[in-house]
């Protein structure tokens, strides 16, 4: 099962194995207060993509396209992809403030 939950949200006793999908370490948040298992910084969009998107929900689609383009068959979204298959719970953490357009729910659609 794969759970997303922004950084900025109270880490639970039920997350599982959490993973920060983004590049960026999300501003204002320790290491201890985020309580990772694991950041994959790569996995996360590039510079460039994440600036042409800029969390405007009018290119969703496109990001999308363009981000899995970017991602799959990387070595880095591999990585993650066995996380998934060995914890029986992941929980991808991200730091937009838009829940519907991100980077983790991409990910969430490409892994199943």
């Amino acid at each position: 099962m794969i759970r997303l939950k922004r950084a900025y949200e109270p880490v639970g006793s039920d997350d599982g194995y959490r993973v920060l999908v983004d590049r960026l370490w999300p501003r204002g948040l320790s290491k201890e207060k985020l309580r990772l298992d694991i950041w994959l910084k790569e996995v996360g969009p590039s510079n460039e993509l994440r600036k042409w998107f800029n969390h405007d929900p009018a290119k969703w689609q496109e990001f999308k396209s363009r981000y899995k383009k970017e991602i799959t068959g990387t070595e880095t979204f591999k990585e993650l992809k066995k996380i998934v298959d060995e914890n029986s719970l992941v929980t991808l953490v991200y730091g937009a403030a838009d829940e519907e357009h991100n980077q983790a729910v991409a990910l969430k659609e490409f892994l199943k």
